[in-house]
């Protein structure tokens, strides 16, 4: 039998309206992961909380001991739900994160939060690569425009890009009413 593991990704304040750095659609990805997040807590799933934490004071955005850096309210970690912070892109790096899924003998794991193209990718792929069937909630994730040799990317694109680069080899990527259906 499956073990399930929510991995709630970098839902932090900084990311919202009013934030140092927002995110397109982010208050629509935060609605559609909290609904996850109550699925999975309904169905006594695991939920990991990850939150970036930047190591330097003169960082653009999630500087520690900000309002910017805390979690969301709207997806707020419960007490016995552990929180697991990090200071790079992929969540298993220098963390307790695979230890923890492992102690909990999670086979399966299912990704929301933010960015698309950073650590829901870097997520994802390790997730993948450590063995664990994963899945990416793609309604649950947002991203920003991006720009790189004069080409202006803007945020519905980057994402669509990432997640079908993601569901090609290392995950099922499916909607949030799709997955609270079955």
């Amino acid at each position: 039998m499956s073990k399930k593991a929510i991995i709630v990704v970098d839902i932090q304040n900084d990311y919202f309206p009013g934030g140092k750095f927002e995110l397109k659609g982010v208050e629509a990805a935060a609605s559609h992961a909290a609904r996850v997040i109550d699925h999975a807590r309904e169905n006594g799933d695991l939920v990991v909380h990850v939150r970036h934490d930047s190591l330097s004071d003169d960082a653009p955005f999630f500087v520690q001991g900000t309002h910017g850096v805390q979690i969301h309210e709207s997806v707020r970690n419960l007490p016995d739900e552990v929180l697991i912070v990090k200071h790079f892109m992929n969540p298993f790096r220098e963390t307790r994160l695979k230890a923890h899924l492992d102690e909990h003998g999670v086979t399966d794991v299912v990704v929301v939060g933010n960015m698309s193209h950073m650590c829901i990718d870097a997520v994802t792929r390790s997730s993948d690569d450590f063995g664990y069937a994963t899945t990416v909630i793609h309604d649950a994730c947002a991203t920003r425009d991006l720009s790189f040799d004069g080409v202006d990317v803007p945020a519905h694109m980057v994402h669509a890009a990432f997640m079908a680069a993601l569901a090609f080899g290392y995950a099922k990527v499916i909607s949030t009413d799709e997955y609270v259906s079955v």
